[in-house]
């Protein structure tokens, strides 16, 4: 095969060999049993077929090991695979803690990605080898999927919510980003590549170039323009709950529930402010449905992550 075209994508991030392994594992088990049960057909049409028509057949009165056998056996098989992809799966959907953050907004043909230092790529996605990067991706219209096949790794791009992923590349090189879920007339061209680099070569890249202000800055500045710092002062006692230290703790909302302040909860209450109302606050600000994109979004929860970072 070609470089370009390969059946078997190389394996290039900490998922791949684990999942190709798994992969394998129930790819053999199905040959194994297919085989075995043609076979064992095979034989008992020929070795059991009636040679006369006056010939009756032996009454059969059953086996309990036999029967013991056919459901213990297959029970601890589909046990083994349930486990083991268990664990590949918590493993994939739980990023470390020290993960670097990537903010992704899929839209009609493109990826758009956004570095918290404020890089922005377009169909690119530049990382550091040996290093785990956690994706927050959402849709500006339709699902998409984000996709790279040497890293085994693929996760739903959907509009209206926040879908993670993680990955941790284990060599330098480029590699294929594909949109894995049919998303219109051009969605062939919706591809992209992935460039793993060396730590010090991502630095001087994130530092080059025209990069801007980053997305806890950006975020602070739509913060100020759109109003917010009106009614959500740093101390308590303005119209709005203080910000300071809300992200990733638990809030109690006025229908007496308890929810965690997270990228979801704090997306809907800038776009659907009255539905988690806070605990002893009035419902009186204001949507900002359709008014800001998914970018200025991704920025405001940024700059409110970095309310809840200690300072050094």
């Amino acid at each position: 095969m070609s470089k370009d075209f390969s059946l078997h994508p190389e394996l290039a991030s900490t998922f791949a060999l684990p999942v190709d392994l798994l992969y394998f594992l129930l790819v053999a088990i199905s040959a194994f049993f297919t085989v075995a049960i043609v076979v064992v057909v095979i034989i008992f049409c020929v070795k059991y077929r009636r040679r006369s028509d006056d010939e009756r057949p032996k009454p059969i009165h059953g086996s309990l090991p036999l029967e013991l056998a056919w459901s213990i056996i297959p029970f601890f098989i589909c046990m083994g695979i349930f486990t083991l992809g268990a664990d590949m799966f918590f493993r994939m959907y739980r990023a470390p803690a020290d993960a670097i953050d990537v903010y992704v907004v899929g839209k009609q043909w493109m990826w758009k990605i956004q570095h918290p230092e404020g890089k922005r790529e377009i169909n690119e996605l530049h990382v550091p080898v040996n290093t785990p990067v956690r994706l927050t991706m959402t849709s500006e219209d339709v699902i998409h999927a984000f996709s790279i096949p040497a890293f085994r790794t693929k996760r739903d791009v959907v509009p209206g919510r926040y879908n993670t992923m993680w990955f941790e590349s284990t060599k330098v090189g480029e590699y294929h980003l594909f949109c894995a879920e049919y998303c219109g007339t051009q969605h062939s061209t919706m591809i992209g590549k992935v460039v793993v680099m060396e730590e010090q070569d991502y630095q001087n890249w994130l530092s080059g170039g025209a990069a801007g202000e980053s997305m806890a800055e950006a975020g602070m500045r739509q913060f100020d323009q759109l109003g917010c710092a009106t009614c959500h002062k740093n101390q308590s006692g303005g119209r709005g709950p203080t910000l300071t230290g809300v992200y990733g703790s638990p809030v109690q909302l006025a229908s007496g529930d308890i929810v965690v302040a997270d990228e979801s909860y704090i997306r809907e209450s800038i776009l659907q402010p009255t539905s988690q109302v806070v605990n002893g606050y009035q419902p009186i600000m204001p949507t900002f449905q359709g008014q800001i994109s998914e970018e200025t979004l991704l920025q405001l929860i940024t700059y409110i992550k970095s309310l809840s970072e200690p300072t050094e």
